[in-house]
């Protein structure tokens, strides 16, 4: 074999930065894969556009053509979304090539009819850029944990949430003040819908469980809640309470009577109060860290750079040295593991905690009717605390762990209650009773 030649689809910030290092390591990366990388064509929307380091000669238009060209072994696809990207994959798949993609959108979307394609026409399909950019997070959970038994996986999974709760924690700001310096820095989009819906966090949350417990995870099994609601006076309970407010994926295994193993599987992203104390509270600015616990291995925690073109190139040149070596030595990396089909819980049924502030009228007998409708929902209470007096009063509860419906039910019927002016704060919290 005298070298593998490689289709690019995509040529932005992430594209650019593989044609940099692919160009710029082409030494170091024949000698561990044992033959030359060659880039054999990029495909790109338009080709007057000026791309810094893409030689001009390899630009094409042409996608299909050259992801099924004979002069094509490996096809690397950054241009994200759903379509074309998926009929491209497929198309390259079906012509024997193998493919590295950092589309989790298209993976949490239809995975099976990837992986399916991979199985099918004995191609690799890597994908480790998909989540948590640079940070080796997802070929532990694919290869290096195989052996073990993940209970759970949590997680700060997007840099721009992240980096707008830290900056309303550190520096006091509004919602859409962080946002707007999130945007001037470039570690959010024009339109944030994405991120700060929990979007994103939701598609990668979906290919974490997947792999964690061997059980096909999509973006519409997982419960997504974002951070626009998230208010400075959210962050300021979070303070009193020696907590601070995180976007977390949460993934973990749980009690369900509807498999024969008794057990299921929650998959959810939410703001969260967590205590200052946790490893995941010191995770600044736009990076990510996620926490894995395996029953031998014991907790682990990944943190790094989880965005931008250097660091997500590193994660699919990674993919890239790993398929190469594959076809070189005829084998291929391990297929999708969905055998435990273990069913996904709703939201209703997962056990979590709350914080609920509420504001309340100043008289005699507001706590015990409102612990009653606590209790009438067998929602135990951990601590209570009044704030404020007349007009400002506030009662501050934190429940102990119930259904997350039960939780939920009780913050309806308080809504209704004559007594309680307003439902002023609800948030999830994270970390020991």
């Amino acid at each position: 074999m005298t070298g593998l030649r490689i289709a690019l689809l995509g040529c932005g910030t992430v594209g650019t930065e593989v044609v940099r290092l692919l160009r710029e390591q082409a030494d170091d990366l024949a000698a561990r894969v044992g033959v030359p990388l060659e880039l054999a064509g990029i495909a790109v929307r338009r080709l007057d556009k000026r791309r810094e380091g893409a030689p001009a000669e390899l630009l094409t238009t042409d996608a299909e053509g050259l992801v099924t060209s004979d002069d094509v072994d490996i096809v690397v696809e950054v241009i994200g979304g759903i379509e074309p990207a998926r009929g491209l994959l497929l198309a390259a798949m079906k012509a024997g090539k193998s493919v590295v993609t950092a589309n989790k959108a298209l993976l949490a979307e239809d995975g099976a009819t990837l992986f399916g394609a991979a199985r099918e026409y004995g191609t690799d399909i890597y994908y480790e850029a998909s989540v948590a950019g640079a940070i080796p997070l997802l070929r532990p959970l694919r290869e290096s944990l195989v052996g073990d038994h993940v209970h759970r996986v949590m997680g700060i999974v997007n840099g721009t949430t992240n980096y707008i709760l830290d900056q309303m924690d550190t520096s006091g700001a509004g919602f859409a003040e962080a946002l707007n310096e999130a945007q001037a820095l470039g570690y959010a989009e024009a339109d944030p819908t994405a991120d700060v819906e929990g979007f994103d966090a939701a598609a990668k949350a979906a290919i974490l469980a997947q792999l964690a417990f061997h059980t096909r995870v999509t973006a519409a099994d997982v419960h997504r809640e974002g951070i626009a609601d998230v208010t400075s006076a959210d962050i300021a309970s979070a303070k009193a309470m020696n907590c601070v407010v995180k976007l977390l994926a949460i993934c973990e295994r749980v009690p369900s009577a509807e498999h024969r193993s008794g057990r299921g599987v929650s998959v959810r992203v939410h703001p969260v109060m967590i205590p200052r104390s946790h490893p995941l509270a010191s995770v600044r600015e736009a990076y990510n860290a996620v926490f894995v616990e395996a029953e031998s291995a014991g907790s682990l925690m990944f943190y790094g750079a989880g965005a931008g073109g250097a660091p997500t190139a590193s994660a699919v040149l990674g993919d890239l040295v790993a398929v190469a070596r594959n076809r070189v030595y005829g084998t291929r990396g391990p297929a999708e593991s969905t055998y435990a089909e273990l069913p996904v819980l709703p939201m209703a049924d997962t056990v979590t905690r709350y914080h609920v502030a509420l504001d309340v009228a100043d008289r005699s007998g507001v706590l015990a009717r409102v612990a009653d409708e606590f209790a009438e929902n067998d929602v135990s209470i951990q601590a209570v605390r009044q704030e404020g007096y007349g007009e400002e009063a506030q009662l501050v509860i934190v429940t102990h762990r119930a259904p997350d419906g039960a939780l939920s039910a009780t913050i309806e019927r308080l809504r209704d209650l004559e007594i309680v002016r307003a439902v002023a704060s609800v948030m999830r919290v994270e970390g020991d009773d």
